[in-house]
């Protein structure tokens, strides 16, 4: 199997800037075991949780709701992630998803409105192919 385009590795240090929880709709994928935590880190039951904060997108998979403004429905201004320690997988291994990695074109489009890629800590091609194997969005 060839080396991948980063076999260097990527650079990438989160800021906390939140650009990647907010701006243009999308998806906030979430798995059942994820629900079940942010259920519980709310303090309500898995169906109010699922009636209030999700939507399922058929042929896909469940996905959080997102505000009017296209925001993440657990993002606060001045604040970030209100659910950081449950947030859900695709949002753990953000920015080394599959898509991303597909080609360096991908990754410097993202990079574009990301300020912590390109920047920061160097990550190993092993771990970044990891955690793209496992990065939360459906297959």
């Amino acid at each position: 199997m060839p080396a991948p385009w980063f076999k260097d590795g990527l650079k990438f240090s989160c800021t906390m800037c939140g650009t990647c929880c907010t701006g243009a709709p999308g998806y906030i994928w979430v798995s059942e075991d994820e629900i079940v935590a942010l259920a519980q880190r709310l303090g309500v039951d898995q169906a109010a949780f699922r009636a209030k904060y999700t939507r399922t997108v058929k042929g896909r998979g469940v996905s959080l709701v997102e505000k009017a403004n296209n925001d993440c429905a657990f993002f606060a201004k001045g604040r970030g992630c209100t659910v950081y320690e449950d947030r859900p997988k695709q949002c753990r291994t953000w920015p080394f998803w599959r898509p991303l990695l597909a080609d360096r074109a991908a990754w410097d489009d993202a990079a574009r409105t990301c300020p912590g890629m390109n920047r920061g800590t160097r990550h190993a091609a092993a771990m970044i192919s990891a955690t793209a194997a496992d990065d939360g969005l459906p297959r």
